[in-house]
């Protein structure tokens, strides 16, 4: 019998955001050093003559999606949501450079959501994404569970 198996790694990250019609401090653009843990589940590869035996996925191959879906977008970059309106967003990308618009506020909670989602499209067919938990602080993160979302 095959057994199921969940794989982690572990990214970070550098962004700034500022959350739109906030009452508190997150009002103002700020940034933060997020970790993001991304765990994936699903069965080894059961072939002596496949170069991924024994791997649920190569962590090389998980990095790629990553790199290329979260951290080459958001790393460095000031996350605001579509509701500002556009001369707002467009001093947010005069002042700052690199600024995403997104259509949701950007917490840690709807970040969290649209990372997972970003991940899932890419995965191999018998990998799944099980679980995704992204720090915001050293002692605040948001988690996402697969299991909670199907």
């Amino acid at each position: 019998m095959a057994n199921m198996i969940r794989v982690t790694k572990e990214f970070s990250f550098e962004m700034a955001h500022a959350l739109w019609n906030y009452d508190g401090l997150c009002k103002d653009v700020h940034g933060h050093s997020y970790k993001l843990f991304v765990t994936l589940s699903g069965i080894p590869v059961n072939d002596p003559g496949n170069p991924r035996d024994g791997m649920v996925i190569d962590f090389t191959d998980l990095k790629g999606i990553v790199k290329k879906e979260i951290i080459n977008v958001f790393d460095h970059a000031v996350t605001i949501s579509g509701i500002y309106d556009p001369e707002k967003a467009g001093m947010f990308k005069k002042m700052f450079g690199n600024t995403i618009v997104v259509g949701y506020q950007p917490t840690c909670e709807n970040l969290a959501a649209d990372f997972a989602s970003r991940i899932r499209k890419h995965l191999p067919e018998n990998v799944k994404l099980h679980s995704l938990k992204l720090y915001e602080t050293a002692t605040s993160f948001a988690e996402w569970y697969a299991s909670d979302n199907e």
